[in-house]
């Protein structure tokens, strides 16, 4: 008796092995392609190129193959992967044990390493990642009934409509084309008009396809668009548009640095595309699918939204208290006032206060419903300072006192003090916020109703969140710094 009832057992972990065999040789297969590309990009030699290529390819789907459940959470694993996988080698031992043992790598030397930095992102963190996890996908049955291709389609390509004609807009007017840089010879400005909407369409689409499942509401949905973003600032501006463009491809520091000013543009339309998206995805869910009238907010929308704008409030007001002396000493709080005046640090100082305010009730908005612990809420309100950081000080300050944004790489390395401040900024934003909510939730979870739901609101196992978090955060502080 005792050994049919082990059959079972065994033929499930055969299933399972035979799954991870089948995904150990993909895995393998596309790290080797992505090493031959890497090769023919960088003139590397090709036999370290596939080794390199069929290490990570093993390496990530031994590790990390369980967590890829959709083409999404794939990427975002394969490029939060690579660019860990550059840290720890070649900008981190490459350069330590290519000279003495005791010497240490200094940026130059990460300089150095940057055509392998977008050679990992693109050659292999993309293409390993969206393979397995397209396959994770179309297996599991789950994922299938969850996942609706009219809403991904529909929901993303409007929301790149609306991105589009918002970005087309806005940038058109200092006829700078940001999704379209990289292209050796830009058309008359009404074409170039049309392209960068097409690309920003396209872009749209494949967002709502890949992060369907993965975006829980505006806060998350604008950290993917970053995520997201980026990656396309190094699949478009440096390596498909010169390519159409017919000129070879230049991945060198110098290169990335010329090409700051776009990167910036690539992140404010990943806001834009998160923040329309979520809104369209919101819509499209209470038009077609949330028809349970037992399951609904306790209260409704007008008092959620002023709890929010409260707490957020506060919570701001706290980060700015917190993050002030930091920016006092990097002279970030008299600028804040107007520039080249004679306002005092104290005027700053409140200045700032109602400003962290105001910005901390866009975080009591945004971010609401998306964390419920504390090590969550600060990486979410780190990402919320590094966005803070990019829309502040690096596009809307400069255009209310000059009327021009400075996205060079100059401006950027001068505003880098003030990074550290956005990132206080935002982790004490989101702790203080994290704080009220739970609070005002605690006597609310008594009812089981309640419970349920805020249980489903929590990410599941397996999300790729860090991953995103690791992503953004990573890419976000060191490319300013590594470009500068």
């Amino acid at each position: 008796m005792s050994v049919t009832q082990t059959i079972p057992a065994i033929d499930t972990e055969t299933t399972v092995n035979r799954l991870l065999k089948a995904e150990s040789v993909i895995g393998l297969a596309v790290g080797l392609a992505g090493g031959a590309l890497q090769s023919a990009a960088l003139g590397t030699a090709l036999t370290r190129s596939l080794l390199v290529g069929g290490l990570y390819g093993l390496a990530f789907t031994i590790l990390l193959g369980q967590r890829t459940r959709t083409a999404g959470a794939g990427l975002i694993w394969g490029l939060a992967s690579a660019l860990l996988m550059w840290l720890v080698f070649p900008a981190g031992l490459g350069p330590l044990f290519s000279r003495s043992f005791h010497s240490m790598a200094t940026l130059g030397d990460a300089r150095d390493q940057f055509p392998f930095l977008v050679s990992y992102l693109v050659c292999l963190g993309m293409p390993v990642g969206i393979v397995l996890g397209a396959r994770k996908a179309w297996r599991s049955s789950e994922s299938e009934s969850h996942f609706n291709w009219t809403r991904a389609a529909v929901a993303g390509g409007l929301a790149g409509v609306l991105g589009g004609a918002i970005f087309d807009r806005w940038m058109s007017a200092g006829e700078f084309f940001p999704l379209l840089s990289g292209v050796s010879q830009l058309p008359s400005r009404g074409t170039s008009l049309v392209l960068q909407f097409l690309i920003a369409v396209l872009m749209g689409v494949i967002f709502g396809v890949l992060f369907q499942r993965d975006v829980r509401g505006y806060g998350s949905c604008m950290g993917w668009g970053i995520g997201y973003s980026m990656l396309w600032w190094f699949l478009g501006p440096m390596t498909l548009l010169p390519l159409v463009s017919r000129t070879p491809l230049d991945w060198s520091s110098d290169a990335g640095s010329a090409m700051f000013g776009p990167l910036v543009g690539h992140i404010l339309y990943g806001l834009i595309l998160g923040v329309s998206y979520a809104t369209i995805d919101r819509i499209w869910i209470r038009l077609f699918i949330q028809s349970d009238p037992l399951n609904r907010e306790p209260h409704g929308p007008g008092l959620r939204v002023l709890q929010s704008l409260g707490w957020g409030a506060i919570a701001g007001f706290a980060g700015g208290i917190v993050s002030s002396p930091i920016m006092l000493k990097t002279g970030v709080l008299t600028k804040v006032a107007g520039l080249d005046t004679s306002f005092s640090n104290w005027h700053g100082l409140l200045v700032h206060l109602l400003v962290s305010a105001a910005i901390g009730m866009t975080f009591g908005l945004l971010f609401r419903n998306e964390f419920t612990n504390l090590s969550a809420g600060v990486a979410w309100g780190w990402l919320f300072g590094l966005i803070w950081w990019y829309l502040g000080p690096m596009t809307l300050l400069p255009l209310m006192l000059t009327g021009v944004c400075d996205w060079s790489t100059d401006a950027a390395s001068a505003l880098l003090p003030s990074l550290i401040g956005h990132l206080i900024f935002g982790a004490v934003t989101a702790c203080v916020f994290l704080l009220l909510q739970n609070r005002y939730l605690h006597w609310m979870l008594l009812d089981p109703r309640i419970a349920a739901r805020e249980k489903r609101r929590i990410r599941p196992l397996g999300t790729p969140a860090p991953a995103l978090w690791f992503l953004a955060l990573g890419l976000g502080v060191l490319l300013p710094i590594l470009l500068g």
